[in-house]
């Protein structure tokens, strides 16, 4: 059990989830890796629903997960941790208003990418997840005084595959990319935490590293609690 001080009952974690498909193995892997620890995961699919109709992140999505944050934070959470890197940006617009960490789960994968390579393979289905994870590459790299170069590999047609429920064709589909974009790449990142499943995979497949962000955001949350 993770305490601080005399502190005796178990902290608590508040995670956002926009997609079903990542709530199984988030339960799974923050079970292994937040031992002890309290983990409230609130759903609300509609959030990706509305950013991918809009192309965007708009006022009302960032205003109903300001909602979620208040309403983890009334709960008792010690931290909050955004994972859905659509929203991702909506940490910098929320941490002001709250005294606990709000975290986004993709910045471990980022930051160990960009201290490591100098070309960044970022794999994803939707252009709404793979527009924020470049430009946190390119934010982490000014903060690192590092140049990177990206390279965009979106899966076309894979979100869509998995949506009408054929997950073979969404693996399929996102394998041919990630050999697409190997030879031109260092290291390749997968900007959906519902992809960590395939990083074995990818990893063998391509020859190169492939970094997820399910395991390193929760390993980072960990940090914290500490």
């Amino acid at each position: 059990m993770i305490t601080t001080g005399t502190r005796m009952k178990p902290m608590t974690v508040m995670t956002l989830v926009t997609g079903a498909a990542l709530v199984d193995p988030l339960k799974k892997t923050a079970k292994e890796v937040l031992r002890g620890v309290r983990v409230i995961n609130i759903l609300d699919d509609s959030l990706i629903a509305d950013v991918i109709a809009a192309e965007r992140m708009t006022p009302a999505v960032l205003e109903r997960i300001h909602q979620y944050c208040h309403i983890g934070a009334g709960m008792g959470a010690d931290v909050i941790l955004e994972t859905c890197s659509s929203v991702g940006e909506s940490v910098d617009y929320l941490q002001p208003f709250f005294s606990i960490p709000v975290l986004r789960i993709d910045r471990p994968m980022v930051e160990q990418a960009v201290e490591t390579a100098k070309t960044i393979g970022v794999l994803a289905t939707l252009p709404t997840t793979l527009n924020p994870t470049m430009e946190l590459i390119k934010q982490v790299a000014g903060e690192k005084d590092k140049k990177v170069e990206i390279i965009n590999g979106l899966a076309k047609g894979a979100f869509k595959a998995l949506s009408d429920g054929n997950p073979a064709h969404h693996d399929q589909l996102i394998l041919e990319t990630a050999k697409e974009v190997s030879d031109s790449c260092d290291v390749i990142v997968l900007a959906q935490g519902s992809m960590a499943r395939m990083e074995a995979a990818l990893r063998e497949s391509t020859g190169i590293p492939v970094l997820s962000s399910l395991r390193s955001g929760l390993e980072a949350v960990k940090r914290y609690l500490k």
